[in-house]
């Protein structure tokens, strides 16, 4: 699908390394044997990176007045201005990217609710970010990134997997040398999936595309913020259904009458539940193989990463 491997960023832990405290590795299935089959992953690993052992003490992020350190629990051996300066080279690396796949609820990769603890050990919250991940998202807001534990959702999991993708387009794209007329071929393939996720957004996207500005530069940085917002935004079944209907309007003339009732049965199946999103969308692709339609063959919707994934067979 692509030309070159796409580069995902990972905790090292997940692709199998023993790396935590522990000396155990905290392999991540999907991650190694379904998505490693079409990525190429760099792992990191940022307590090995800073100097620390395996085995090694366990380290926890504590509040310390308005400060939040990294250290083991009795406040001695802080790294955290170490990880702090790893996760900052790295994000450098990271630019080239197209996706960060970190640990769950790590004081130094978890994206989220990482465990805070109160200076004297006897309480703690759960409203942290990871020293090292915060590095890499706060140098690269555009880079789609998740923890391996919320990958278990099928939603999340699929949302991820396609935002890496379309992300990895638009790199290739700049890469080529972007003008207004590529970009608004780029945001043509993009029609029905920004769609399925946001109303507004399609709307917000056409018209910018639509004005007069000669700076394309700025134009394409407005341009990729406002996909990949929309795009981080979980589509539902009723915004795939709505899609779905609009597509079938390409084939309205060209379907028997009972084949029409099949579509229209099939998508409302789908948003009642009843089936999952491969199904109306299978009909839809066998449909397009009988009467091509070249602007509706080029959808990043109805390909959006490769089949082998099925990632649209779950929900």
């Amino acid at each position: 699908m692509m030309s070159k491997p796409i580069n995902i960023g990972i905790s090292a832990c997940l692709t199998g390394n023993q790396v935590r405290y522990d000396a155990s590795a905290k392999t991540s299935h999907f991650c190694v044997k379904e998505l490693g089959q079409h990525v190429q992953y760099r792992s990191f690993c940022p307590e090995v990176a800073v100097g620390l052992p395996v085995p090694r003490a366990t380290i926890r992020q504590i509040k310390q007045d308005d400060l939040i350190k990294v250290s083991r629990p009795d406040g001695s051996g802080d790294i955290t201005d170490a990880l702090q300066a790893y996760g900052k080279r790295v994000a450098k690396v990271a630019e080239k990217f197209s996706g960060f796949i970190f640990c769950a609820k790590s004081p130094s990769c978890g994206m989220e609710r990482v465990k805070v603890y109160s200076e004297d050990g006897k309480g703690s919250t759960s409203d942290g970010v990871g020293v090292f991940a915060r590095e890499i998202m706060k140098a690269n807001p555009l880079l789609p990134c998740e923890e391996n534990g919320r990958l278990n959702d099928p939603i999340i999991r699929e949302n991820f997997v396609a935002r890496v993708f379309a992300y990895r387009m638009w790199q290739e794209l700049v890469a080529e040398g972007l003008t207004k007329h590529k970009l608004i071929e780029f945001h043509s393939k993009f029609k029905y999936t920004v769609m399925s996720h946001s109303q507004k957004s399609y709307k917000a996207l056409g018209q910018l595309l639509a004005g007069k500005t000669t700076d394309v530069e700025a134009l394409g940085a407005k341009y990729i913020e406002g996909l990949m917002g929309a795009l981080k935004l979980k589509a539902t079944r009723k915004s795939h259904a709505n899609t779905l209907q609009h597509i079938q309007g390409y084939f309205s003339h060209h379907l028997t009458k009972p084949q029409r009732e099949e579509l229209c049965e099939q998508i409302n199946n789908y948003r009642t539940g009843l089936m999952p999103l491969m199904v109306p969308l299978t009909l839809i692709k066998h449909y397009l193989l009988s009467f091509p339609k070249p602007y509706l063959a080029r959808q990043f919707y109805l390909s959006p990463y490769p089949e082998q994934l099925k990632l649209r067979y779950g929900y």
